[in-house]
């Protein structure tokens, strides 16, 4: 399928990631080494947080499963990323102002100053393990597939090669190579997927003949309260609080603006990160939708027969573009999977270093931090590479439900976070009760579903639950126990620093300038919900 031209390019690519790697990384900034290495120097400027948020975020499987929903006539996916425009305004608003003014590294870091040890402790072994257990895993092993699939190279020498080659980047430039390979992977992955996208109209005829052969449900973001995937109630009122977790409390997600140089940056970052997030519809999701209307149209020519809707990418890449441009849109892809998995195994070395090695090593210096990040990250890499096999083994529909374990524990660490901002009576106690109580509730259901069988009553309701509505449900209950046991217990730890709770004392005012922007984005998002 690829010719000479399209592997000088994907060649050229792996080139230009190593070179931006090189020279970011060796810049140095005055707040020291450890700094330097886990926060870019705390001095990042907005494009490049907003840049890195975006790249970051999109994987090759969002890349291949947004085009496969598309096909699909599920358009309604795409309210995940429209939602996620609004969370940056809130991760700006609401949730920077505290991480910067509280000088930490990590999330976990933070909980601990608003609650305690416990909390920090909870919060880091389960970021820990899930990281390794499904984002290190699922991007190795989708990175693995895209080799395999377009460039015609095994399953493990495709893995290792995308594995080793992110990691030595990783290891050795740290975050700041990371965000400015991600901010070049941005217009990489973007260019590629507009080019797709207008190939693919021009081999289709134009918008009319898109129209003509689409359906209904291609065109529509919103489906009935009574539909199993994505009731319209479960992605306004559920979906939300996945989001919070995912845009506003993780630490592959939130790292980028603790390391802004200060608050008005880290907020224009966050929503250079909303815009770029209205375009996921429209670039990644509409190849798809184009790709079902040629089927329609010339099912000669293109076909979901062998792979079904998520061939819908691929299938594009070898049918609508000519040599080059393949290159192009593969090393696009890769750019997706490279990003992603530099991300991760950044974030997750810091969780490491400065939640379990500097808590037994609390006087380590930045040379020894340095040090353990770097072991980590290749830990981390020996530890996913180690994992595949696993996955193989494992049946698909079983490591997708062990995957969804992170939107069943997120409702109680996003009440933890948004509430604890808030409210200042609630406290350790409360905290600590409302993350068990959401971990249990949420590893059950979860068990269940694996188990498989036959329930009936309340188990049946409970099982089987849309998702979304579960998501709203266990923040619920969460919520209501942060605050009910907090009330018990005043006598409880709870913070010592009045930064760390909003009052009118400590807001932050925005600029004009950021103002106007959070009012155009929420504006861009209403319209969209309002045309689709």
């Amino acid at each position: 399928m690829l010719n000479t031209t399209d592997y000088v390019i994907i060649g050229l690519y792996f080139v230009a990631v190593f070179v931006i790697a090189f020279f970011s990384g060796s810049k140095k900034s005055e707040n020291g080494e450890a700094a330097d290495y886990f926060l870019g120097g705390r001095n990042l400027g907005w494009f490049v947080i907003g840049a890195s948020l975006f790249a970051s975020n999109i994987g090759s499987e969002h890349l291949v499963g947004l085009a496969g929903q598309g096909a699909s006539g599920d358009l309604v996916a795409g309210q995940f990323e429209l939602l996620a425009s609004l969370i940056l305004i809130l991760l700006g608003w609401v949730f920077v102002p505290f991480y910067l003014k509280s000088g930490v590294f990590t999330m976990p870091e933070f909980l601990e100053k608003r609650y305690n040890g416990w909390a920090r402790t909870y919060l880091s072994y389960v970021s820990i393990v899930a990281y390794v257990l499904t984002k290190i895993s699922v991007t190795i092993f989708a990175g693995a597939i895209v080799f395999t699939a377009l460039l015609g190279i095994s399953f493990w020498t495709g893995a290792i090669v995308i594995v080793v080659a992110t990691g030595i980047y990783t290891v050795f430039g740290g975050f700041k190579a990371v965000v400015y390979t991600d901010m070049m992977q941005m217009f990489v992955l973007v260019g590629g997927s507009i080019i797709l996208t207008v190939f693919g109209l021009n081999e289709l005829g134009g918008v009319g003949e898109l129209m003509e052969n689409t359906t209904a449900n291609h065109w529509s973001l919103w489906r009935p309260m009574s539909d199993t995937n994505y009731p319209w109630t479960g992605i306004m009122f559920g979906a939300p609080i996945l989001g919070i977790w995912y845009w506003c409390t993780d630490q592959f997600i939130v790292q980028r603006v603790l390391a802004a140089k200060d608050i008005d940056t880290a907020r224009k970052g966050a929503l250079f990160g909303g815009y770029m997030k209205l375009l996921p519809m429209f670039i990644f999701m509409m190849p798809g939708v184009v790709a079902y209307a040629i089927a329609q149209k010339n099912p000669e020519l293109l076909s979901f027969a062998d792979g079904g809707y998520d061939a819908a990418l691929p299938l594009m890449v070898k049918t609508v573009l000519p040599a080059g441009l393949r290159g192009l849109v593969v090393a696009g892809l890769l750019a997706a999977l490279m990003s992603s998995l530099s991300s991760v195994f950044n974030s997750c070395s810091t969780l490491i270093t400065f939640d379990v090695y500097k808590k037994y090593r609390p006087k380590a210096n930045d040379k020894e931090l340095v040090r353990a990040g770097r072991i980590s990250t290749i830990v981390l890499v020996a530890l996913g590479i180690a994992w595949i096999p696993m996955m193989q083994m494992i049946e698909g529909g079983l490591f997708q439900k062990l995957q969804s374990i992170q939107a069943y524990i997120s409702p109680p660490i996003a009440a933890a976070f948004l509430l604890g901002i808030f409210f200042k009576k609630i406290n350790s106690a409360g905290a600590q009760w409302a993350l068990l109580t959401g971990a249990i509730l949420g590893v059950a259901r979860l068990s269940m579903e694996i188990a498989g069988g036959e329930y009936t009553g309340f188990l049946h309701w409970y099982v089987g639950m849309n998702f979304l509505h579960f998501a709203l449900l266990l923040f619920a209950i969460c919520s209501a126990v942060l605050v009910l046991v907090s009330l018990a217990k005043p006598e409880a730890e709870s913070y010592d620093d009045e930064t760390l709770v909003w009052n009118k004392a400590n807001a932050v005012p925005m600029s004009s300038s950021t103002r106007l922007l959070t009012f155009l984005l929420i504006l861009c998002v209403v319209t969209l919900w309002v045309v689709f």
